[in-house]
This record gives C-alpha cells, sequence and structure tokens, in this order.
C-alpha cells in the first residue's frame, strides 16, 4: 500500500498522475513514483519521500507519458528507499506495476524467477509481477495479466501498463479496493475514488479476481477464467471534499478544532426529541431485525477499536443487551460461534480496513447481519455491509484520528439510545440522554478555548520518553486512545492501562521519569481512581489529571489539572479525549516530530 493513481485520456497524463497521487498524501506514505509510455518506450521516475520532491524531478525530467500510473508507498517489504518505491518495472523495462496489498508467496515466486535469470533490484513483493507478466507475454498482454495473477496468493490491487500497448491500463483487484472512473474520452484509476471525483463521478468498483482492462472512456472486465463479465457503473453523488490547513499549522490541529462542528453533524436530522428516540435514515434493518438483536459483536482496529469498546459499556449499561468487542486482526482467525439473533456492529474511518473487511465477510457467510460504521461513501466495507451509518466527520487528514473517534462515540451512543428506547428506556429518559448529546459541541469548543493552558503543560512534560494513561468503565478505552495519540504523532512510549490493574505489575515502572495521565470523568468509579493515584503518588510519579470542573480531591494529588466540563459517564470521554488529542499534539510539536504523517503509519490500512 498505500496510494495508486492511473490515468488515459486527452489531458497530460502526468500532471493528471501527480494530482491523483497528491489526493492520495492524506494516507500516509514513505516515498512516491510514477511511470508511463512515451514513443514506444516506459519512462519512470521514483523518489524516497514526499509527492514533491517527485514532482521537481519529474519537472527537471521534462517527463511526457501518453499514459500513466502513479503510487504512494508505505513500506512493509523493504525499506522505503528510491530502489523500492513504485512503479516496479521488468528487467527489458517492457512492463511497469504499482501495488498495494501484499503477495504472500513472493519468496516462492522469487527464487523461482532467479532461478530462470532475472536480476532483481528491489527488496520488494511487488517486483515479482512485472518480471512475471514479461516471463509469460507472447503479444497478448492480459493474457500475460491473467497467468500472473493466477500464480498469486494475497491480497493486491494492481495498475500495470506494457510498452507495446500504450492505449490501455490493465486494472486487478483481489481483497484490496480498486476502482475504475469513466469519464468522457478519457479513463482513471485509483485506491479510492474520491481521487478523480472532479472528473467523474461514474465508477466500477472490483471485485475479487476481477481484471479490467481501461482504455480513453472504456473498460472490459473479465474474471480469472478470461471470461469477459458485464459490470454496470455505479454514480457516486458525495461531491469531493477538500480538506486545507487554513490557519493551522498542520492538519491534525485543524481536525481537532473541527469537532465542535462535526460532532452537530454526527447528531443532526437524527434526533426525534419529542419520542427520546434516534433515527438513521441509512439503517435498512426492519424493526424485527433490531428487536431480535439478543447479542452484539463489535469489531475494529486501533483507534475504532477503542470505540467499540466504549460503545460496548454503553450497549450493555443502557441497552442491556450483551457486547462482545474484538480486534479484528485477532478475530478474524477465529473460528467464531455465531448463534441466532448476533448483530454485528464493524468501525472503520476509512471503511477499507483489511483485518475488519475480513471478518465481517466471514460473519455475513455465516448469517449474521453487518451494520457498519465509516466516514467514506462507496468504500468497500460501504457497499459490502448490510447497512452503513456515516460519521459525517468530512475528511481527515491527519493519519491519527481525532474527530472520527469522537463522532464514533457519539453515533455509537445515538444507536444505544435507539435500542434502549425499542425495549426498556422511557421516552423522558430518552430525552435526557438526548440532551447531553446536544450539549457536547459547546462542551467541546470549551476545551479547545483551553488550549494554551494544555499547550504549556505539554511543553513541560514533553522531555519524558514514558507515559502512562489510566482510567476505570468508560475512561480505560479512553486511556487506549489518549495513550494511542501520544503513540503516533510523539513517539513516546505511552501504556493506556485500567487504573485498579497498575498494582498486578505495570506499577513497577512508575518513578519520576514517567509521568501518568489521569482520565478522572467516570463518577462511579472516581473513589477508587482516587486510591490508584495515591499509589502513583507514594512512587514519586507524577500526575497530570483530566478532570471535570468541580472535581475535588485532585489537589492535594494531581501535579496538574486539565478540567473539562461535566457530562454523563456515557460521553465523557468526548470532552476527556479532546483535551488528550490537544496535550499529544503540542507534545509532538514540542519535540520535533512529523505530526500530520508520522513515521510507519498508514490512515487506510489495507493490508494485514
Amino acid at each position: 500500500m498505500c496510494g495508486i493513481f492511473g490515468y488515459i485520456g486527452s489531458q497530460n497524463p502526468v500532471k493528471m498522475a501527480l494530482q491523483g497521487i497528491k489526493r492520495l498524501e492524506y494516507r500516509g506514505y514513505d516515498s512516491a513514483g510514477i511511470a508511463g509510455v512515451d514513443a514506444g518506450k516506459l519512462r519512470f521516475c521514483k523518489e524516497a519521500g514526499k509527492v514533491a520532491m517527485l514532482e521537481q524531478e519529474v519537472e527537471k525530467a521534462h517527463m511526457h507519458l501518453e499514459v500513466s500510473i502513479a503510487h504512494t508507498r508505505w513500506a512493509t517489504n523493504g525499506a522505503p528507499t528510491k530502489e523500492n518505491a513504485h512503479p516496479h518495472l521488468d528487467s527489458a523495462e517492457s512492463v511497469a506495476v504499482v501495488h498495494n496489498g501484499i503477495i504472500e508467496n513472493y519468496p516462492e515466486l522469487r527464487e523461482t524467477l532467479i532461478k530462470q535469470g532475472v536480476t532483481f533490484v528491489s527488496e520488494t513483493d511487488t517486483e515479482i509481477v512485472p518480471h512475471l507478466i514479461a516471463s509469460l507475454y507472447q503479444g497478448d498482454f492480459l493474457e500475460a495479466v491473467r497467468k500472473a495473477v493466477s500464480m498469486l496468493h494475497g491480497a493486491y490491487a494492481l495498475a500495470i501498463i506494457h510498452r507495446d500497448h500504450p492505449d490501455c491500463i490493465i486494472a486487478v483487484a483481489h481483497e484490496s479496493p480498486l476502482a475504475v472512473g469513466i469519464g468522457s474520452n478519457e479513463a482513471f484509476i485509483s485506491s479510492d475514488s474520491q481521487a478523480f471525483a472532479n472528473y467523474t463521478r461514474d465508477v466500477l468498483f472490483l471485485s475479487n479476481g476481477e481484471i479490467a482492462v481501461v482504455k480513453r472512456g472504456h473498460y472490459e472486465v473479465f474474471d480469472v477464467s478470461n471470461q469477459q463479465i458485464t459490470r454496470d457503473l455505479q454514480r457516486i453523488e458525495s461531491k469531493p471534499q477538500v480538506s486545507l490547513k487554513g490557519e493551522y499549522e498542520h492538519y491534525t490541529l485543524k481536525e481537532i478544532h473541527e469537532q465542535p462542528t462535526v460532532l452537530q453533524n454526527a447528531f443532526a436530522g437524527r434526533l426525534r426529541e419529542e419520542y427520546g428516540t434516534v433515527q438513521f435514515e441509512e439503517l435498512k434493518f426492519d424493526v424485527n431485525d433490531l428487536l431480535s438483536i439478543e447479542r452484539i459483536l463489535i469489531l475494529g482496529c486501533g483507534t475504532s477499536w477503542h470505540a467499540g469498546y466504549l460503545a460496548a459499556y454503553m450497549i450493555e449499561d443502557i441497552a442491556r443487551i450483551p457486547v462482545q468487542v474484538e480486534i479484528s486482526s485477532e478475530f478474524r482467525y477465529k473460528n467464531p460461534i455465531v448463534p441466532h439473533g448476533t448483530f454485528v456492529i464493524a468501525i472503520s474511518q476509512s471503511g477499507e480496513t483489511a483485518d475488519t473487511l475480513a471478518a465481517t465477510r466471514e460473519l455475513q457467510a455465516k448469517g449474521a447481519k453487518v451494520l457498519t460504521l465509516c466516514n467514506v461513501h462507496g468504500s468497500t466495507m460501504d457497499r459490502e455491509s448490510d447497512a452503513c451509518v456515516y460519521l459525517r466527520a468530512g475528511p481527515e487528514v491527519g493519519v491519527c484520528s481525532t474527530k472520527a473517534f469522537t463522532n464514533q462515540i457519539v453515533i455509537l451512543f445515538l444507536f444505544t439510545v435507539m435500542l434502549a428506547r425499542m425495549r426498556h428506556l422511557n421516552r423522558q429518559e430518552g430525552q435526557a440522554f438526548l440532551q447531553a448529546v446536544k450539549a457536547l459541541p459547546q462542551q467541546v469548543q470549551a476545551v479547545l478555548d483551553m488550549e494554551k493552558h494544555i499547550a504549556d503543560i505539554a511543553k513541560r512534560y514533553a522531555h519524558h520518553d514514558n507515559f502512562f494513561f489510566l482510567g476505570r468503565r468508560y475512561m480505560y478505552p479512553a486511556s487506549l486512545e489518549g495513550a494511542l495519540k501520544l503513540k503516533e504523532i510523539s513517539y513516546i512510549n505511552a501504556n493506556g492501562y485500567p487504573a485498579g490493574e497498575m498494582k498486578h505489575g505495570p506499577i513497577a515502572l512508575i518513578n519520576e521519569n514517567c509521568p501518568t495521565v489521569a482520565l478522572c470523568a467516570n463518577k462511579q468509579t472516581f473513589g477508587k481512581l482516587l486510591n490508584n493515584l495515591m499509589e502513583v503518588k507514594a512512587r514519586n510519579g507524577k500526575v497530570i489529571a483530566i478532570a471535570p470542573e468541580g472535581t475535588e480531591g485532585l489537589s492535594d494529588i494531581a501535579d496538574e489539572v486539565i478540567w473539562v466540563p461535566e457530562t454523563i459517564d456515557e460521553l465523557a470521554s468526548v470532552p476527556t479525549s479532546v483535551a488528550a488529542q490537544l496535550f499529544a499534539y503540542y507534545v509532538a510539536l514540542e519535540r520535533g516530530a512529523e505530526i500530520d504523517q508520522p513515521r510507519n503509519l498508514a490512515k487506510s490500512v489495507t493490508v494485514e
């Protein structure tokens, strides 16, 4: 992975490809490259680093192309070097390939090709693909691709060009997303349809094992047995959304500040206050489908798993339905028992998370209904799930999720209230919950108004290389998320922990050089948390508390306090997490870390 873009048409293919991969920069990457056909020869340019560096080299080379493919790479097999950047070519420079995913059997294929005399110039799994195609090519480009693909095991999306066929790009998808856009006398290929949405919204999403021959304004689709199949274009109605940093130094900071607005978007038009309930127009389930839920299984990775963990507390507390929350990358390798009445909630900001997608496919095969929460219209999980509720967070460019996370919490809470009202919750109780939701944008704004205070605290502690984040009940998943933000953008070792478990081992790590961020916004367990913080202080640990205004008992324990507005326990993770996001941001800023695109991270994780 991370981003594929291809263009064939009457516009400048070099310019279009570079523009395309710029629109994919939000995914995170460490190198970039472009290739195409010019006068019967393959031309290419690759650079380790950002697209801007590639653009400079392309300009110096005065590159002209008849057709183009381009890529932003996030290193998997092989270091982030110029040699390992995509596109990859065969030895004779007849075939060029860009690839998202992973070829699992590449060691065996590589060994076979080496025995045939092939010399490899990179460490990547991708390089075997152009060599395979070249070795199988006998004048029929499609047949060579089909034979090569039949030998690949793994997950992959491929865009392929051949110097003898400048009139087409061949696109292949298998368990990795790839979209084909068809315009007037032009066509596009991308791992994200939004990358070409300014030019066309007529899109074909390739399914597993499909191969598309893409020409100007035209396409043909074949299955792996080389049989042509009929696939109609879909009209994507959502307009491409452009995100600019504006006055902010980083997209991450901008997106933290957007939360009052996007939180309001999350519940706008969905509240039915007169009845104390919620209605999602996207839900396609019959009322009986929801009434028959006996057990809920929640799946997610990273930040989405933390949101799901919070939802598990909510749903069991309010709707009184048993909940199991699982990390997708672990769950997909179980042999899950899916009893009657199991309902699945799959959470993914991008809608392309490979592990979550694989797990939901397995569950659907076992008869479960799947509801997806995602932020991207037209994503694979959006298309494949039984229903999809959109986060309405807008484009999130920063690799570490901020506004998408808080919108996930709000939508999961609203779904919980809806389920509870269908069962036992009375109207007045439902109305009280909705009032708490409506107050969140103003409460989050109050946290943002304390930005300078939070920044000052962050600067005082930014030199530390180890942190603990502690919480109980709802604040435990929030502590996991707070620690993750600090890890992601400041490269600090931070661990989220249930406060009551500290004495069972981790407290051995506490000293004056390991501060503790205490999330204190759970009323039910606050007294117990204070006891845990006293244990930290007894071992010379520094305590930074994030606590609701008016909380008593912290003055003699905490070294620093970030006061946040008070709300109900079920929603306290929202203002608390915003404070933790700002703390992580300013620690990273003080340490000089790359914030929007942290090292080694990708926005859309499309491989295991």
